[in-house]
């Protein structure tokens, strides 16, 4: 009976048993902060990389040094995730008359009234591919004067595989957009517009 009331006051070992129950807790605190910033240095290395590449793709030396450009994105963005592959970064650049174009739906004749294209309806095309689009600007870097929208998106693995735990995905994306006015090396072109009746 002594060796009982011994070992029921005892306190021995009773760090171990609260560090038992506080260790998952603090270390999924720790990775999550960890990995939380490794996200935040990435996205803030590719929006400097786009911010120089959509400058560089602005001169007029930007359509031949295209791909130069290209590749000091996908260097730049493997220096600090090394393990990406090229397809997991995608880059996108397209070209406007103007800022108020940027993300603009081309003009159509809404003769039901329901807010939305069909493809009977007559419309604007004024990237000149003969379909209507939800964005009126053309794929790539246009010339003189144009208004360019420049995006990278990169996707990639978190570092730490707690996030399935919380029921996110273990994959995630960063995303790097910027808007930037190419160098006036010579007059705007003028745009054609071609009004196109599909169901004429």
């Amino acid at each position: 009976m002594n060796a009982l009331r011994a070992l029921r006051g005892s306190e021995r070992g009773a760090t171990l048993v609260e560090f038992a129950l506080i260790a998952p807790v603090l270390f999924v605190f720790v990775f999550g902060v960890l990995d939380l910033g490794y996200g935040l240095y990435m996205q803030s290395v590719l929006q400097g990389v786009v911010q120089d590449a959509a400058r560089d793709s602005g001169l007029e030396s930007g359509k031949t040094n295209k791909n130069a450009i290209d590749q000091n994105i996908v260097a730049s963005v493997r220096g600090v995730m090394p393990f990406l592959k090229a397809s997991d970064i995608q880059l996108k650049r397209v070209n406007y008359e103007s800022f108020s174009d940027v993300g603009v739906a081309e003009d159509f004749d809404d003769t039901n009234g329901n807010d939305e294209y069909d493809d009977t309806e007559c419309f604007t095309d004024r990237n000149n591919n003969t379909v209507w689009d939800e964005d009126l600007g053309a794929s790539g870097l246009g010339g003189a004067d144009d208004v360019v929208y420049y995006q990278v998106d990169v996707a990639y693995d978190r570092l730490f595989p707690l996030w399935s735990l919380i029921g996110l995905s273990q994959r995630t994306t960063a995303q790097a957009t910027t808007v930037l006015r190419s160098q006036p090396f010579g007059e705007q072109a003028t745009r054609k517009t071609v009004r196109i009746c599909p169901g004429a």
